[in-house]
């Protein structure tokens, strides 16, 4: 709201109001049905771990990441009912607690948390074009003769026929997601159901049908080397499997503070779950040379097929459920990114023209940008490895910021409102969690040739699939020094101890 009076001679005073606010619409189970999209980001991913660590440690690394994105989404419980009307999620609990030491610290977690989110767009959405391409026009598959492409691989502007069907994607879950928040939850309830058909077919068809086959799961992860290795596959895991928190993100749209806790409980045990399931039903069902030979997500057709014994038709049928799933993952994908980028806009962190509402109370101009942005990675970048290794740097820190900034709010904040306070335990985990998060950056920059899937560019001794990654932070620090150098006019300052006022909302 502004309070700004403009008066006139003879004229009563008039007082501008932006009366655009989020609605509070959703219940616990909407924020729920959000979560949904998580496992749909370790059908992209999981293949490509099979040939590094094996079945079983496979297995045992994605449960173990998995473990990690619950025990953080339970601590995330104390500051998103502390700041319900933060939009945006982690990354603004992460200003919250570090500007009275850093205020570049909110503009990199900020940025690098919508980054991360962002680009499930372009991975996605190249991902559901090769599948396309793959099982209904294999003509125009990457590298046969007959395939129509603009530019050469590897250059910017490559463009091919996935690339067109990925982007088409984008377009259409952004005209939706424009439309209004309940079209986006609705959409959401729909892709969510479809995809829970082969999930399920796949965890524990194998076992019903007998093709199950516990001889396949072997434990190959050995000495030094093979526990780095893990180490550096869990910091890309965490990608996928720490966006269960991604629930916390629509606080300010619950209806009720409680709410909040409920959708990060539901939504950690459910994904617990499906990211134990989901890679031993593969393991036990498809041989190393299925699994690879499907990695870019074909794999899961093949088990499908394997258990139903169906042809083509059925195929066809389960192809079209799993791209509803990675269409859930868009969505979500949009919605949490839009509200990161209007978030840290309305904190001050970003340009003013992003924390803007539409007609609908939707964040509109965020899910433009993220649009435009998603659909510049699909044209210039060819592999779906470089966007995810560029956008995880952010989100790591991310982590590590609103962690490490559970315990600095305890201290300098003990009076403040707490509906959901943790035991002395949890906040201690809270610490732990930091450091190991803090931890697996450190191995996913040292070994990342440890995965087998580089770029063989080195720039300054690092591949150039992880450089990306700080040019994007630096890109977020720029856009907040523009805002409070141009926009607000204001001087530069290292440190910020003001603390608004707790929200009408926090009771405890």
């Amino acid at each position: 709201m502004s309070d700004t009076h403009h008066e006139s001679w003879g004229a009563a005073p008039v007082i501008e109001v932006e009366d655009r606010e989020l609605l509070q619409t959703l219940r616990w189970w909407d924020g729920f049905a959000v979560s949904l999209a998580v496992p749909s980001f370790l059908l992209g991913v999981l293949a490509f771990t099979f040939a590094s660590l094996g079945t079983w440690g496979t297995i045992f690394f994605w449960t173990l990441s998995m473990f990690i994105g619950a025990l953080q989404a339970f601590v995330y419980q104390e500051p998103a009912m502390m700041f319900p009307d933060k939009s945006g999620g982690i990354a603004l609990y992460a200003n919250e607690a570090w500007k009275r030491y850093s205020t570049l610290i909110g503009p990199i977690a900020t940025f690098g948390y919508w980054a991360a989110w962002s680009a499930v767009l372009a991975i996605n959405g190249n991902l559901i074009g090769s599948l396309v391409v793959s099982q209904w026009w294999p003509d125009q598959t990457t590298g046969a003769d007959t395939a129509w492409s603009l530019g050469t691989a590897g250059t910017p502007y490559h463009i091919t026929v996935s690339k067109i069907i990925g982007i088409i994607c984008i377009l259409l879950i952004w005209l939706l997601n424009t439309r209004g928040m309940r079209v986006g939850i609705n959409l959401t309830y729909l892709t969510g159901a479809l995809l829970f058909i082969p999930l399920a077919i796949v965890m524990f068809g194998g076992l019903a049908t007998g093709h199950f086959d516990a001889s396949k799961l072997t434990w190959t992860v050995s000495g030094s080397e093979g526990w780095i290795t893990g180490m550096v596959w869990l910091y890309l895991m965490g990608w996928s499997s720490y966006g269960v928190e991604t629930v916390a993100a629509f606080s300010p749209e619950y209806k009720e503070a409680h709410d909040t806790r409920k959708a990060l409980l539901s939504a950690s045990a459910f994904s617990l779950l499906i990211y134990f399931l989901v890679p031993l039903g593969v393991a036990g069902t498809l041989t190393t040379d299925e699994i690879s030979a499907g990695a870019s997500g074909g794999y899961i057709v093949t088990a499908l097929e394997k258990v139903l014994g169906g042809g083509g038709a059925l195929t066809s049928f389960f192809l079209i459920l799993l791209i509803a799933g990675l269409l859930l993952a868009m969505n979500t994908a949009t919605m949490d990114g839009s509200r990161a980028l209007y978030g840290i806009a309305k904190e001050g962190l970003s340009i003013k023209w992003l924390g803007v509402l539409n007609e609908h109370h939707v964040p509109a101009r965020a899910m433009t940008v993220d649009t435009v942005f998603n659909i510049a990675l699909i044209l210039f970048l060819d592999s779906n490895l470089i966007i995810l290794a560029a956008s995880n740097l952010g989100y790591f820190l991310c982590h590590v910021f609103a962690l490490s900034g559970i315990l600095l709010l305890r201290k300098d904040r003990p009076s403040w409102p707490r509906p959901y306070k943790l035991n002395g335990f949890w906040v201690f985990m809270a610490g732990v969690l930091a450091v190991v998060n803090l931890a697996l950056i450190f191995f996913g920059y040292w070994r990342f040739d440890l995965t087998g899937y580089i770029s063989g560019i080195q720039i300054f001794g690092i591949d150039a699939a992880l450089i990306l990654g700080p040019v994007i932070l630096l890109i977020g620090v720029a856009f907040y020094l523009y805002r409070r150098l141009v926009q607000d006019k204001l001087p530069f300052q290292w440190t910020d101890k003001s603390e608004q006022i707790p929200s009408s909302r926090v009771q405890v």
